[in-house]
């Protein structure tokens, strides 16, 4: 009888093992089984899969697993995915191999003649931009591919040398990339595969004209690539502007925190923040850490406080230089600095490996910006921690935080520095009556005006909109504001 039970036992396993060796495409075998998936099961192309194998690359993420193959279909895609899941390499590795596929069949690759741009990515931030086109290359390097980066801050002739000699793919930043437009160093008109990338924080930057403007001037037909981290109604309308039947890839629901981060609330009074962060970072066993300010000059303070407690420590926003803010994050990468501190705009752009502390030195009052800060760190997988010190006026925006994400932040309180999450909130609005008529009848506060204007943006392009309306703009740029191609 025992006999027969282990005959029985073996015949099943080996079945088993038979059809999940008999593994298709979307990784289940026709038990239902689901198999380890790997880059060579997306159709990718051997010089492509030898790069991906320098590069560390073993398993793809779900975004890679379900993205590469619509790519490769030549389809529209809607990607919804947080950072730090592997997007970057989703449209990046089936780009290539298209791109690859149809090299020397396209106008301009005849030989003696200039290559035309065939693929544009556009992308929030300089860092960002540089880091794709870096991806690019690296995951290219087999392929024969060429590629430059477009942003702002830095003189334009290394960049208008490379467009000239042509290249395939141009990754870019808006306001450079229209001010080259302008110039008549690029042309768009032969584009194959276009890439909008983090498509909601154009918007938060105030960047979505200047998409729709270089979006003109892009063929009608052509393979769109969508990729946001959220979806309000403003990146929803876009999307539907400009792509064609597109396939919806949601690897997450939009705002949901990675699972993988340890997250810890600090309730503290705004004068003790400094304190609290220095008694922190007092724990060796915290190596590199990331923090996050809303505003640049908030960062600059942070930096010269850790500094003066010797605390090796740099920041990066918008105010920075390009070469400043791309040696801060050099130095970040390679463990010379230990304390990064950013403004928001900057925070998409950072993607460091094996990064475990994100401190939010503030809390965001924008409830989305916090999953994209904590995203810097749990990436691909990974475990992080992210640390929020919220003071009394910071608790609505945690709140909202809560809400979005459907969770509740632990909060810590085994501190010196405590304050009580139940400590009244200033009540502005009905305290001292008189004072606030006051004040609502005198002169705005310059403060205030300069607040505003302490939110990171492209220097570049709010330095040529007043040109827009002036009667030495180009004509090519008048021409361009007027139309706005429909999808067929």
């Amino acid at each position: 009888m025992v006999f027969r039970l282990w005959a029985t036992l073996l015949v099943w396993g080996e079945m088993v093992f038979r059809q999940m060796a008999c593994v298709g495409r979307n990784g289940i075998s026709p038990l239902g089984v689901r198999a380890l998936m790997v880059f060579q099961d997306l159709g990718i192309i051997d010089s492509i899969l030898r790069a991906l194998h320098e590069e560390g690359y073993r398993t793809p993420t779900p975004i890679q697993q379900q993205a590469i193959p619509i790519v490769l279909q030549g389809k529209d895609l809607l990607g919804v995915a947080q950072t730090g899941t592997g997007k970057t390499a989703a449209f990046a590795v089936p780009i290539l191999q298209l791109l690859k596929a149809g090299a020397g069949g396209g106008a301009g690759h005849a030989k003696g003649k200039r290559k035309h741009i065939r693929c544009l990515i556009l992308t929030p931030t300089r860092e960002l931009a540089v880091q794709i086109e870096e991806s690019f290359e690296a995951y290219g390097r087999h392929v024969g591919l060429s590629s430059v980066v477009i942003f702002g801050g830095v003189k334009q002739g290394a960049q208008t040398s490379a467009l000239h000699r042509g290249v395939d793919i141009v990754v870019a930043t808006p306001g450079r990339l229209l001010d080259l437009m302008d110039q008549g160093y690029v042309d768009l008109s032969h584009v194959e595969i276009f890439v909008l990338d983090e498509a909601d924080r154009m918007l938060d930057m105030g960047f979505v004209r200047d998409v729709r403007d270089i979006i003109a001037e892009l063929p009608q037909k052509r393979q769109t690539l969508f990729f946001s981290a959220t979806m309000p109604a403003a990146i929803v309308s876009l999307a539907s502007d400009i792509l064609d039947h597109p396939v919806k890839v949601a690897i997450t629901p939009p705002a949901t925190t990675v699972d993988m981060i340890q997250q810890l609330l600090y309730y503290v009074e705004k004068s003790k923040k400094p304190d609290l962060l220095l008694q922190i970072l007092e724990d060796k066993r915290i190596r590199s850490a990331l923090v996050f300010t809303r505003t640049k000059r908030g960062a600059d303070v942070v930096v010269r406080t850790l500094e003066r407690n010797r605390i090796n420590a740099e920041a990066i926003h918008g105010n920075k230089a390009q070469n400043a803010r791309q040696r801060a994050l050099t130095n970040f990468k390679a463990k010379k600095t230990r304390v990064l501190v950013a403004t928001d705009i900057a925070a998409r752009g950072i993607d460091v490996d094996d990064l475990e502390y994100v401190i939010n030195y503030e809390i965001p009052n924008v409830p989305e910006t916090y999953v994209h800060r904590i995203g810097r760190t749990g990436r691909a997988g990974a475990s992080g921690t992210a640390l929020s010190f919220c003071a009394p006026d910071e608790k609505p925006f945690v709140r909202d935080i809560e809400k979005l994400t459907g969770k509740k932040i632990p909060v810590a309180h085994d501190h010196p520095f405590a304050k009580s999450e139940r400590a009244p909130e200033p009540q502005l609005t009905h305290a001292r009556p008189q004072q606030h008529s006051r004040q609502q009848n005198s002169r705005p506060q310059p403060s205030n005006r300069q607040d505003g204007r302490q939110q990171d943006s492209n220097p570049n392009r709010q330095l040529q909109k007043p040109a827009q309306h002036s009667n030495q703009k180009p004509k090519a740029n008048q021409g361009r504001r007027r139309r706005w191609p429909g999808r067929g």
